[in-house]
Order: C-alpha cells, then sequence, then structure tokens
C-alpha cells in the first residue's frame, strides 16, 4: 500500500500551501524512521530542529509545538513509516525577513525505507558542504555527486575536504573500525542522528570510541567502514576509491545491535 501524508502546520496540504514551498532552499529538515509509532532518537531530532532554526531563522518553535506537528501527521498513518520534517519561514528565498518572520512546518510521511544492504563501493570525491551542521534542503550537489559515481562504477560518493580528510557521504555518515575501536573521520559535517544513537550505544556497551582526522592514504586493508543514515545503522563498504576494505560483518552487527539498545519514544 503506497503511503502519502502531507500536513502543512498540521492541516493537510493543499496546492497553495505547497506551491508556497516547492523548490524553494531556505528551509531545513529532519528525517526518522517511525516503527510500531515510535522512533530513536526522538529527543535528538528535535535538538536538530531547534538548534537548524536558530541558526537559519534566529529563532525556534518550542519542542511541544513540534511533538504535534509529528503528531498530527501520524495520526492516519500505519505503524511503520518514513517521515520526514521541514521547516521553513515567510517570506521564503531572497526575501528580508523583516522584523520576525513566521515559521512553516511541513511533515510528509511515506513508505518504510527499504535501504541497500551493501556492500557499497564509494568514490572519493572532494566537496564540502556549506553550513555543514545544519540538515538543509536545496543540495543539487549530493545528487549530482552520486549519479557521477555511478557512472563511475560506483554505488555511492564518500567525501573528502580541502585537506584531504574524510567527512560524510552524500546522504550518510560514515564510521570506520580498526579491529579495536569505532573511529568517526574528524571534518566539518553533519553530525546524523544515527551516528549518534550509535554513539550513545556505544558508550553505554564500554565499545572503544575516538575521532579522528582520516584520509585516503590512511585507509588500510584490515579496517572495516559502514555508512549509516536514518534508514540503516550500518551498510558495509567494501572499498573507498581504489583502496578495499575488510568486510566484518561483526562490526555490522554490533552497530545495529547498539542502535536496537536504544528504546523508541512516541513523539
Amino acid at each position: 500500500m503506497t503511503i502519502s501524508i502531507t500536513r502543512f502546520n498540521r492541516n493537510p496540504a493543499n496546492v497553495g500551501d505547497l506551491s508556497a514551498v516547492a523548490f524553494a532552499g531556505f528551509a531545513h529538515f529532519t528525517a526518522m524512521q517511525v516503527r510500531n509509532h515510535r522512533v530513536r532518537g526522538l529527543d535528538l531530532h528535535l535538538a536538530r530542529l531547534r538548534d537548524a532554526s536558530d541558526d537559519l531563522f534566529g529563532q525556534h518553535l518550542p519542542d511541544s509545538t513540534m511533538r504535534e506537528h509529528l503528531r498530527s501527521a501520524l495520526e492516519t498513518a500505519p505503524a511503520d513509516a518514513s517521515l520526514t520534517c521541514y521547516v521553513a519561514s515567510r517570506p521564503g528565498e531572497f526575501a528580508s525577513a523583516g522584523e520576525r518572520a513566521a515559521l512553516d512546518v511541513l511533515v510528509k510521511v511515506t513508505e518504510p525505507a527499504q535501504p541497500p544492504t551493501g556492500p557499497l563501493a564509494l568514490d572519493l570525491v572532494e566537496h564540502e558542504r556549506h553550513l555543514p551542521h545544519v540538515k538543509h534542503v536545496g543540495e543539487v550537489s549530493k545528487t549530482l555527486l552520486l549519479r557521477q559515481a555511478n557512472a563511475r562504477g560506483f554505488d555511492d560518493a564518500v567525501f573528502t575536504d580541502r585537506f584531504g580528510r574524510l567527512s560524510e557521504a552524500t546522504i550518510w555518515n560514515l564510521a570506520l573500525w580498526d579491529g579495536e575501536s569505532v573511529i568517526w573521520p574528524r571534518a566539518d559535517m553533519l553530525q546524523g542522528i544515527t551516528m549518534r544513537i550509535l554513539s550513545r550505544g556505544l558508550k553505554a556497551r564500554g565499545i572503544p570510541q575516538q575521532t579522528r582526522e582520516i584520509t585516503g592514504a590512511d585507509l588500510a586493508e584490515h579496517m572495516s567502514a559502514v555508512v549509516m543514515n536514518s534508514w540503516t545503522p550500518a551498510v558495509p563498504i567494501s572499498r573507498i576509491g581504489q583502496r578495499p576494505l575488510a568486510l566484518d560483518p561483526a562490526f555490522t552487527q554490533l552497530l545495529h545491535e547498539c542502535y536496537s539498545d536504544q528504546t523508541p519514544t512516541r513523539p
């Protein structure tokens, strides 16, 4: 069954609502998977929306209001679904905000995600996102770089910055495993919700973690790597660029278990 629910400021969205935000590039969002009416890391999603609104609009809506928007969209949805919550401001792009911009919330509910199983081969591409700490819309480069990587025979692309440091992938965070600890890349990037959920879970289990600069030259055949996003806590990577990596099912399983450790909550 196809799921298609769109709410604009808690009301069913109409053409007039959507035309105002169609192709708009001045907005931010968070994406989550809903299972049995519940979401893992809901507090992190709310914090992301709060912080990004402050960065873009100089104000934010209360968590209680944001939860009302989420509940409104989910009240007629199946128990399992994908949910994306966008926040924009009026007036929109290319206009002065005036004294105080009004904030709009658009929530879209669709089918549950079906993530790739991997292993994935990732192209190594130099790219730095603008405002990397904000999950904002209008990033044409991510889709373009994905498709260019596909044309070169890769499944997706992972980014390096001007200093050669690995940061993130198109719609994914990256984690590595050296046999002793989980390595998170140190660079300017978006710290994803799933990444932060996993960091909590690894800490609770006493698994060593480190954040350090990683370049393509640092990748070794004994290392394992995965990507993660709201779809899944871990998809294994077989190679990055021309460097093959070890496939360690135990590492992937560990991350899935750490994710499952985190109790989901209702919006």
